[in-house]
């Protein structure tokens, strides 16, 4: 289960995930894999709306369908690029800096994701859900992940 605590303008969330570092790491940058746990369970990610630049000054961009059925289309530059450990990227119309630390812990892989510069509107209970909610569906793509394409489990 995810922990994560809001903070003024910072939202830390921390789950381990029952796999290892390489494969979190394939998780948070490749296209399949974050279409698969983005919008954790209050969103879904729109088929073939996920691309990424993985490197320094690249950008990944997605669109998220929220329940209401309404798109939000969402775009980040990459800050940090550290494989298998660190990923940092901004939203630059929020200005929102998103941190991703993967730490080995035993078999599998703690996850810390800090935000940063929440601006007032995202500074919600429903932002910490929504982050918690992300990490927890990351964890059950990740540990059913076979040779095969991963799939958004229902």
């Amino acid at each position: 289960m995810t922990r994560a605590s809001l903070a003024g303008d910072e939202l830390i969330a921390t789950r381990y995930v029952a796999a290892a570092p390489a494969l979190v790491w394939t998780a948070f940058t490749t296209p399949e894999y974050l279409a698969a746990f983005w919008g954790g369970d209050h969103a879904t990610i729109r088929p073939g709306s996920v691309a990424v630049d993985l490197r320094v000054g690249g950008t990944f961009q997605l669109e998220t369908v929220g329940a209401d059925g309404c798109s939000y289309p969402l775009r980040f530059r990459y800050e940090v690029v550290d494989p298998p450990r660190l990923l940092a990227f901004s939203a630059p119309d929020s200005g929102i800096l998103t941190e991703v630390r993967l730490e080995p812990t035993g078999a599998g892989t703690t996850v810390v994701v800090h935000q940063r510069r929440l601006p007032p509107a995202l500074r919600t209970e429903q932002a910490r859900t929504g982050l918690s909610g992300i990490l927890d569906r990351l964890a059950t793509v990740v540990a059913s992940a076979t040779t095969d394409s991963p799939r958004r489990e229902s």
